[in-house]
């Protein structure tokens, strides 16, 4: 059997296979699970990566039926039940009885990938580290622009904008109000972060657009309580380093002078989906997922689950639940076929309910009818995100940040460099050459010791 994708639908397809007699590979292009969900917190500083990026060997190092690979799945081919996937150009093959796609979802740009340069996603550890990097980095540019009296500077320095008025978007603007009002207020002398301007944008015309009605009216109110610029029915039609132009309900067209932007609108499924889709003559939707049967395989391939963000069934929303729920499903069909038992059941979804966090004691949580705000709201959430986070370890170092941050004002987890912020643009200016070069020189019959040091053949930051 092989699972491609080490995070919630993979890790659980995995997991839930514990005791079955079947030999798994699991197939992933990083070594860890992350718990997407809390990414924003290791973008405002109050979580480390490793906190919610367990490395996946160590998370199933007892279970002996699985085998971790690191390798970037590059096709597939349905019929003869067989994946390829390279790293740093060495490619191997795998053939499989079962195969579980959990791959997940990518950023989308809506077909402007350009605005990824200027504006970081929120859907990978890098993407996290860098914007932790352009935020306090921000801040720092700011204190230096007010001691020069640079006062155009100092207010597209000040000024922070989130693209995008879901879950993510909401608590990223949260946390920025809590950063800039509580954790940054003393720490500087020429500025006062508490002047920082943060703006929250959407196409919509309500935040949290999932959830019910009363919860986006007091999530919306909330906001403006902690100084949110929210502007809805706003969509971005241009994003450059210096800030972004969008377009209001009325076809007016408006600009923001911006050096921080934070990109946290729409998700594509991984293209995977895609290539399998055609080889069982069915087509993606608009996000790129694949239409999946009742039991979550493809059609006329039962050996073939797709869960998680890669799947399209009933409207299911992209939530950790839904691939949760669909990696245990798949697993069940496995284990039973593994025993005879080849009845295909249907897949049906238990919706735990939505929650999202605003600020510090503040959240809103709907469970079915029951509708939540405020403090208890905020507990809950907690509670919920602390059980499902993967490990003791990582549960105490949460916790114990948690406490740090919301009981007192520090953050931990400040510490910031160049290469965060300027890293991936470097790497996209040089085409991709240093990796090429590693590449070439891990082939068979050469040394690892012999892969060039990127210190030396990097080039230096671009951009502004």
């Amino acid at each position: 059997m092989v699972i491609v994708g080490s995070g919630f639908g993979g890790l659980f397809a995995a997991q839930a296979l514990e005791r079955a007699e079947v030999d798994i590979t699991m197939l992933a292009r990083t070594t860890h699970h992350l718990f997407q969900p809390l990414l924003y917190q290791v973008a405002t500083g109050i979580l480390s990566p490793g906190a919610i990026a367990p490395a996946t060997r160590e998370v199933l190092a007892k279970q002996d039926n699985v085998e971790v690979v690191l390798g970037d799945v590059t096709a597939i081919d349905v019929e003869s039940r067989r994946i390829t996937a390279t790293t740093l150009g060495i490619e191997l093959d795998y053939d499989y009885d079962y195969l579980v796609l959990a791959a997940g979802a990518e950023q989308s740009y809506f077909g402007n990938d350009d605005f990824a340069r200027n504006a970081p996603g929120m859907k990978s550890i890098d993407d996290a580290l860098e914007l932790r990097g352009r935020i306090y980095g921000a801040f720092e540019l700011a204190e230096v622009a007010a001691a020069r009296g640079n006062q155009e500077a100092l207010d597209r320095l000040m000024t922070f904008v989130v693209v995008g008025a879901g879950p993510t978007g909401v608590e990223m603007v949260g946390q920025l109000v809590e950063l800039a009002h509580r954790t940054l207020r003393r720490d500087f002398r020429h500025i006062d972060p508490r002047d920082a301007r943060i703006v929250l944008l959407d196409a919509a015309d309500a935040v949290l657009g999932t959830f019910h009605p009363e919860l986006q009216a007091s999530t919306r109110a909330e906001l403006g309580e902690l100084g949110v610029d929210v502007r809805l029915g706003a969509k971005v039609v241009d994003l450059d380093s210096s800030g972004l132009d969008y377009v209001d309900a009325a076809g007016a067209e408006h600009r923001i002078e911006a050096a921080t932007k934070v990109w946290a609108a729409g998700v594509s499924a991984s293209p995977l989906g895609r290539m399998v889709a055609e080889q069982c003559g069915v087509e993606v939707d608009r996000a790129g997922r694949v239409p999946v049967q009742s039991d979550l395989s493809l059609p006329g391939h039962p050996e073939i689950f797709v869960v998680g963000d890669m799947m399209a069934l009933d409207d299911l929303p992209g939530v950790a639940q839904v691939a949760i729920q669909g990696a245990r499903h798949a697993a069940d069909h496995i284990r039973r076929a593994l025993r005879g038992d080849h009845e295909r059941r249907d897949f049906v979804y238990n919706d735990k309910g939505n929650m999202a966090t605003i600020s510090r004691f503040r959240a809103v949580a709907e469970v079915g009818a029951l509708r939540v705000t405020g403090f208890t709201a905020w507990v809950m959430w907690l509670v919920v995100h602390l059980f499902y986070i993967i490990g003791f370890k990582s549960q105490v170092t949460t916790l114990i940040h948690w406490a740090v941050t919301w009981l007192g004002s520090e953050r931990g987890e400040r510490t910031i460099t160049e290469q965060q912020v300027f890293g991936r643009l470097a790497m996209l200016a040089s085409g991709r050459e240093i990796r090429d070069k590693a590449a070439r020189k891990i082939g068979p019959g050469v040394p690892d010791g012999d892969i060039p040091d990127a210190a030396t053949e990097q080039p230096g930051p671009q951009g502004g």
